[in-house]
């Protein structure tokens, strides 16, 4: 079956837009305040020009407890409609400072069920293996 069920319209209006997903070999540690976050040898990296890379880390790996949903979403034509989570260890600088497709388009589906961080409002520390 060639056909994609939930199609990104970006990618339909700009075929030649690259987004890459490779898995980050190493490991992603996600701090607010000193207080670890998210810790995982399982993230990926996803590379959209002219963004900087960014860390999509598995939700297994990442402390929800810490954690606060807000009601901002964005859309991304290519990625899908992003909900938002506040970082608590962070105070008011964490607000907002996860984002996840949890419904992503088809051609983004290796990062649903994960998360990314804004590199602004807490830590990462990437260590390759």
């Amino acid at each position: 079956m060639d056909k994609i069920a939930n199609p990104a319209p970006g990618f339909q209006r700009n075929p030649d837009k690259v987004i890459t997903i490779e898995p980050y070999k190493g490991t992603v540690i996600v701090r607010a305040g000193g207080t670890v976050i998210a810790s995982s040898a399982n993230a990926k990296v996803l590379a959209e020009s002219p963004y900087p890379a960014v860390f999509y880390v598995p939700f297994a790996d990442i402390d929800f407890d810490k954690l606060s949903a807000t009601d901002r979403s964005t859309h991304c034509p290519y990625k899908g409609d992003a909900s938002y989570w506040s970082v608590l260890p962070a105070g008011e600088t964490g607000k907002d400072a996860m984002w996840a497709y949890r419904r992503p388009f088809d051609e983004m589906l290796e990062i649903g069920d994960h998360g990314a961080f804004y590199a602004s409002k807490v830590s990462i520390e990437a260590t390759p293996a």
